[in-house]
């Protein structure tokens, strides 16, 4: 892989004060910040198109993923089964993906805070109402949506696959 195509997908990947600044340099050139979030373990056929679509919503698509000791928390000792970094950078070589920043909380709720994303977007396993940071959101007079979700393609089902097999 060239230099400069590594270098780009690793640009992708901020910290927390980056983050910030992204959002508001994109915000002073007026581009639609769209931001989802999650722990994105095996990135599946599922996975590409929810986040081409969560990008065509706006301009700039920021994503937030749980750290490993989040994903463990919230689904089990035995996950996440990709380490942090490969997880970051498979988001990060996607082209509809902006940035990538991870949280170590269960929810980005701080992390959409400090973003103030114009259009949060999870996938259709969640209400409008159920998804974590809509308040934030919302009172800024920005959207909430959930997006379709697209049955047989998800990480839990592709484990248990594995195991099966």
């Amino acid at each position: 892989m060239p230099n400069s195509v590594w270098q780009h997908i690793k640009s992708k990947i901020i910290d927390r004060a980056a983050a910030k600044k992204f959002a508001e340099a994109a915000r002073a050139n007026v581009k639609i910040i769209v931001f989802t979030n999650g722990c994105f373990d095996i990135l599946h056929y599922g996975h590409l198109q929810y986040l081409a679509e969560a990008k065509s919503l706006g301009d700039v698509l920021i994503v937030g993923v749980n750290s490993a000791a989040s994903v463990a928390r919230l689904k089990g000792k035995h996950r996440p089964l990709n380490d942090d970094s490969t997880r970051y950078h498979l988001l990060a070589a996607l082209e509809c993906v902006d940035a990538v920043i991870e949280f170590s909380e269960d929810t980005p709720y701080n992390l959409i805070a400090e973003v103030q994303p114009d259009i949060l977007v999870k996938g259709g396993d969640y209400t409008p109402t159920e998804i974590v940071g809509s308040d934030i959101v919302l009172q800024r007079g920005g959207e909430v949506r959930s997006l379709a979700f697209l049955q047989g393609y998800s990480t839990t089902d592709l484990e248990r696959k594995i195991r099966e097999s």
